[in-house]
């Protein structure tokens, strides 16, 4: 369990995986696949002061080892996304943790109205990659001054070890490592050129090697992101020095890994007999003639019938 603790309250990680903003929707609504409550906390798609639309043209472009994502982040704005939504967080059997994007202005007058709403357990900005970590010591700071809420700070992958440091001396109680890079791809159907957030496998090695690189260095708690789909994934992050993860992409891949991870890290780890299929998990004291297996037996052989003499 990981907990950070601000002057308001105390943000509890139990157990110590989260979903990712992004991935599980504003409110959880990937509930009726996963059940939300094996999870730590639940972090919301990215939320600004001001409505954004959605993308036009492709949203999706298929990758040999992963998936480009451009969705232009559309929002109704804080207030509205909190009228629509204060509900379902307030009845969330996790924790909510609302992601904000925007510029320091905006960021610092939505977390001073989040600071009031007693359904929001902690706040995560999304910093642009684009920053420098003057300004990135600049507008966590000037967040920190509007809430007491815990503050975490998801920094992006290619800059995250220069701008750790600063997001720490700003006032964030933790960091995530690291939002999905920027990429750009054609897309197979239009055959347009289309930029977005890059997932996959292939990003958990830069993550976890980000993640050792500045653990030792920071006093402030690591949450891992980034190519998680396996409770093994996860386990490496923890070795390397995170004291939670989040899971993006594994939600759209893999929804029934998700359990098994969160399981993996809360007591109730899923398991399966030596020699077993990779499918073939059940919850630990689960009876094994309780498995479900998800490939089919082999056909029995064909043995063709003797020649009539």
């Amino acid at each position: 369990m990981l907990e950070i603790t601000t002057g308001k309250m105390t943000l509890r990680l139990s157990p110590p995986v989260m979903g990712a903003s992004g991935a599980f929707g504003f409110a959880g609504e990937y509930g009726k696949l996963i059940d939300l409550s094996t999870l730590g906390a639940l972090v919301t798609n990215p939320i600004s002061l001001r409505a954004r639309r959605a993308a036009t043209g492709a949203r999706v472009v298929p990758l040999d080892s992963g998936v480009l994502i451009h969705t232009g982040l559309p929002n109704g704005g804080i207030y509205k996304m909190h009228r629509q939504y204060a509900a379902k967080w307030r009845a969330s059997p996790i924790p909510v943790i609302v992601h904000l994007i925007g510029t320091p202005e905006d960021l610092a007058e939505c977390a001073a109205f989040l600071d009031q709403q007693a359904e929001i357990a902690a706040i995560e900005l999304g910093i642009n990659d684009a920053l420098t970590a003057r300004e990135v010591r600049a507008m966590v700071a000037r967040v920190r001054a509007q809430t007491q809420l815990p503050l975490l700070a998801k920094l992006p992958l290619y800059q995250a070890v220069n701008l750790a440091a600063a997001a720490a001396d700003g006032g964030a109680n933790a960091l995530v490592i690291a939002a999905p890079p920027r990429g750009t791809a054609r897309d197979p159907l239009s055959g347009q050129l289309v930029g977005g957030r890059v997932y996959g496998p292939w990003l958990k090695p830069l993550a976890v090697r980000i993640v050792g690189q500045l653990a030792p260095r920071l006093s402030i708690p690591i949450i891992g992101c980034g190519g998680i789909h396996h409770p093994d994934d996860a386990r490496d992050f923890f070795e390397a020095g995170a004291r939670a993860v989040q899971l993006d992409s594994v939600v759209w891949a893999r929804p029934e890994m998700v359990i098994a991870i969160a399981k993996a890290f809360s007591g109730g780890e899923l398991t399966r007999a030596a020699g077993a299929l990779a499918d073939e998990w059940r919850p630990l004291g689960e009876p094994a003639e309780r498995r479900t297996t998800l490939i089919p037996a082999p056909p029995p052989p064909h043995v063709p019938s003797p020649p009539e003499i």
